[in-house]
């Protein structure tokens, strides 16, 4: 067929555009059955060898990251092998571009790395709260490239991987929960310690607590306080609410027994 003085195989444009959609059904096809192959594997993983949950979420977007990129430079190369356009030349051409770009791009190259030992050492696994490279949060996503890490305020955080040094992961173990109470000078140490084995004893049974809060006794003396401290081991993410949960305990023993605390560094208590 022949249009504008151009010879047109319409033959040839519709098996090219068949081809095409063709193609691109399988590509929405397999993207889709592919993740679900990835989690479903990743749940069987977890429960045959007793894997962490946050360990888990960090292996299912990883590995989907990476399938959705394989699968993306496969949907290329045909695309292009669908057109007529030989692949050989345009895939030495990325190798020499990706040659030149690997040179001016050292950084990536580092994130890609770092990223790499940072999974395999398992430094940090997504909903651990951690301290790095500046930030304070929950990870929440670990690629090879970047670290999402969303603070307390609500910010996302987009850390490159080669910026991740020294992380204090604050999510591996049970932690401690600490509690510093001052009291006057003129008050009775002994009486305010009895209080505090008495609201220790409130929480024996709290199973929030793996080992039982103790009042340990004088922890410092200050110009204007006596501070006393309370310590006890709780699981993980929750030692904040058992602090608050002691210090509400601790106000009301000492109001009952009327003993001033003028100042402290985790609870003011103000007489009338």
């Amino acid at each position: 067929m022949e249009i504008f003085g151009v010879d047109i195989d319409i033959v040839h444009i519709v098996r090219v555009l068949l081809k095409l959609i063709v193609l691109i059904v399988l590509y929405m096809i397999a993207l889709p059955i592919g993740k679900k192959v990835i989690e479903r594997s990743i749940v069987k993983l977890s429960i045959d060898k007793n894997t962490s949950p946050g360990r888990m979420k960090t292996l299912d977007k990883l590995l989907v990251n990476v399938y959705s990129y394989v699968l993306l430079f496969l949907f290329g190369l045909m695309f292009f092998a669908a057109l007529g356009i030989e692949i050989g030349p345009l895939i030495l051409g990325a190798g020499v571009l990706g040659l030149a770009v690997a040179f001016g791009a050292q950084g990536l190259v580092s994130d890609v790395v770092t990223g790499f030992f940072i999974l395999v050492e398992r430094q940090l696994e997504i909903d651990d709260y951690v301290t790095t490279a500046g930030y304070d949060g929950v990870v929440e996503e670990v690629g090879l490239r970047t670290t999402k890490i969303r603070s307390f305020d609500g910010t996302l955080n987009f850390v490159p991987n080669r910026f991740i040094e020294g992380v204090a992961n604050h999510s591996r173990g049970n932690m401690r929960a600490l509690v510093d109470i001052g009291i006057s000078y003129d008050e009775n140490i002994n009486e305010a310690l009895h209080i505090l084995k008495d609201v220790c004893e409130k929480f024996t049974t709290d199973q929030r607590f793996k080992e039982a809060p103790q009042a340990i006794g004088v922890q410092d003396f200050d110009s204007q306080e006596i501070v006393l401290r309370v310590i006890g081991q709780t699981e993980n993410g929750l030692q904040w609410e058992c602090e608050r949960d002691l210090r509400q305990q601790i106000k009301e023993g000492f109001d009952q027994a009327n003993i001033d605390v003028p100042s402290s560094r985790d609870l003011v208590v103000t007489k009338k």
